[in-house]
């Protein structure tokens, strides 16, 4: 069997190959690989630059950690503050990580 032999048909009755299924899959493995390294490397750049409030803000906020994302009016209702304290304290997180990430 060839590379470029035709192994099938897809969802849309065109023609597909050995070479054009392994090129795909490589693409998405890359992809995954590179987007699993970057979220260890935020986990850990969280654990080891943000205060324990940041870090549990941006846990609620975009749900991390297992925890399912909280509007911040939610998350100001947990931690008995404010909205925009909440506001403050996610952009203030958001950008020390994106500082240390960058350096």
């Amino acid at each position: 069997m060839y590379l470029n032999e035709p192994i099938g048909k897809d969802k849309d009755d065109n023609v597909v190959t050995l070479q054009e299924v392994l090129e795909n899959n490589e693409r998405n493995i890359e992809e995954e690989v590179d987007i699993k390294m970057k979220i260890k490397l935020l986990c850990q750049k969280m654990k080891e630059i943000l205060k324990d409030r940041e870090r549990t803000i941006l846990e609620l906020r975009f749900g991390l950690g297992g925890h399912k994302p909280k509007t911040q009016n939610e998350i100001a209702d947990m931690m008995g503050i404010s909205r925009s304290y909440v506001s403050r304290i996610e952009t203030k997180a958001i950008d020390k990580l994106a500082q240390e990430i960058k350096e």
